[in-house]
């Protein structure tokens, strides 16, 4: 199983608009094979947004990011939303107690 996080600077002000963009997003990753869970994580105080999605295998990810679901499910542009790119983290579980 890998982990694939996704951190967001978002734009001070704009941290609504980015909880409903994620609450009103198409959800069509949710239905890719070996896709598990993601979650939405919202900072406590000051802090970056990020997902983190549970996949089978990389090679399931790989599959995903080479889909047209994907480029449906990234065509939304949320202009002045970050200050940044979001940087991509991929993890390898060794070891986990997730069900």
């Amino acid at each position: 199983m890998i982990i694939v996080m996704n951190r967001f600077s978002v734009t001070p002000g704009r941290e609504a608009d980015f909880e409903q963009a994620f609450k009103d997003r198409a959800r069509l990753v949710d239905t890719m094979p070996g896709f598990l869970c993601q979650d939405v994580l919202k900072p406590v105080g000051d802090g970056v947004y990020a997902t983190m999605t549970r996949w089978r295998s990389m090679a399931d990810f790989e599959a995903w990011t080479k889909s047209d679901a994907f480029r449906q499910g990234h065509a939304r542009r949320h202009e002045g939303m970050f200050n940044a790119h979001p940087k991509l983290e991929i993890y390898e579980v060794f070891e986990t107690t997730w069900k």
